[in-house]
């Protein structure tokens, strides 16, 4: 018997979506079933655009932008909106499915008991009427392989998670997600001096041994010649660092461009030599999102105009010609030795 769409999910649950799109299940690959919504501004939406840039499903699943702020209050309620148009905002757009002003309304629309938060990304089911899946981790995951049979062969062949190289990628998605990508967020919202003192160290730390590794593998991906989902995750964090991290976060121990020459120039690489990472990424939603959304942390709302450029020219091709940088904080450099190398 068929699994229904709504199977992994129970009425009034804050746990989400995790549904996939396979052959086999309530979610097969079809085009123009699917309709994502995302906000340019969000890291974790990032990696679930950047996909889908990368594997030419532009044209296969649709879009709808949330405006970049305001967010909501304290508890996020009401949340992302829509644009009353789409000349509103740059790049954000109205809601091509329903025209309902708020993200929460497509929440409710799958579940009207609905706990948890209102996130992006959301991928919906226009046939189930439900969201298949708001996990941009587990989107990550399968849905470069979930529509190959549409894909002409060089997109087909692409694979962020290849068989070979799995082990290494696990190992290092252990510390890079939790003290990377969700590092800057502990160390942004803290609520004391301790917290934030404890919190920002595992960044560095981070980047301290993410900056070696790269450097090991001669570029121009995080694993040398293939690029991976560790790229993806990587990118959607390090385009934001020195342009929003690093002062509204107070991340400020180091910046990319100064102080981990390897990363930058990684950097430098996806975003002018990717055409996904640029595509995927607008410095207007991720500056303004940021500053114009955490009235606690920036009261003013005022939107830095730096840093300038958002990301550098001048990519050096011959890695080994690159010096390996890091940040020599007495802490960060005992929290890097405490992480799983390859």
């Amino acid at each position: 018997m068929t699994e229904s769409p709504t199977a992994h999910h129970n009425p009034g649950t804050s746990d989400g979506w995790h549904g996939k799109i396979t052959a086999s299940g309530p979610f097969p690959a079809q085009k123009d079933r699917y309709h994502l919504y995302i906000g340019l501004l969000c890291p974790f939406a990032h990696r679930v655009n950047f996909v889908r840039h990368l594997k030419g499903l532009t044209d296969i699943i649709p879009l709808s932008v949330v405006m970049p702020y305001p967010k909501g209050d304290a508890k996020g309620w009401p949340g992302w909106r829509f644009p009353a148009s789409d000349d509103e905002y740059p790049k954000a757009t109205v809601d091509k499915l329903f025209g309902e002003d708020y993200l929460h309304k497509i929440y409710f629309r799958a579940d009207l008991n609905y706990q948890g938060r209102y996130s992006v990304p959301v991928l919906w089911d226009r046939v189930g009427n439900t969201v298949v899946n708001n996990e941009s981790l587990e989107i990550l995951r399968w849905l470069p392989t979930a529509f190959n049979e549409f894909l002409p062969p060089e997109k087909a062949a692409i694979d962020l998670y290849p068989a070979h190289l799995r082990e290494k990628i696990d190992t290092l998605s252990a510390w890079i997600l939790p003290k990377l990508c969700s590092g800057v967020y502990n160390a942004g919202f803290a609520s004391s001096q301790e917290e934030y003192n404890k919190n920002v160290i595992p960044v560095f730390g981070a980047l301290n041994k993410l900056e070696k590794i790269v450097a090991a593998n001669g570029g121009p991906f995080v694993l040398g010649s293939e690029m991976t989902e560790l790229d993806v995750v990587v990118y959607a964090t390090l385009v934001r660092f020195d342009t929003v991290y690093v002062q509204h976060f107070k991340c400020n121990l180091g910046t990319i461009r100064h102080d981990y020459p390897v990363l930058n120039n990684w950097l430098k690489g996806m975003y002018w030599d990717v055409p996904a990472a640029r595509d995927s990424t607008d410095f207007k939603h991720i500056k303004e999102s940021y500053t114009k959304s955490h009235d606690d942390i920036n009261p003013k709302l005022i939107t830095p105009v730096g840093p300038f450029p958002d990301v550098e020219e001048g990519i050096e091709r011959d890695w080994t010609r690159l010096r390996v940088g890091s940040v020599k904080h007495p802490e960060v450099l005992e929290f890097e030795g405490t992480l799983a190398g390859i």
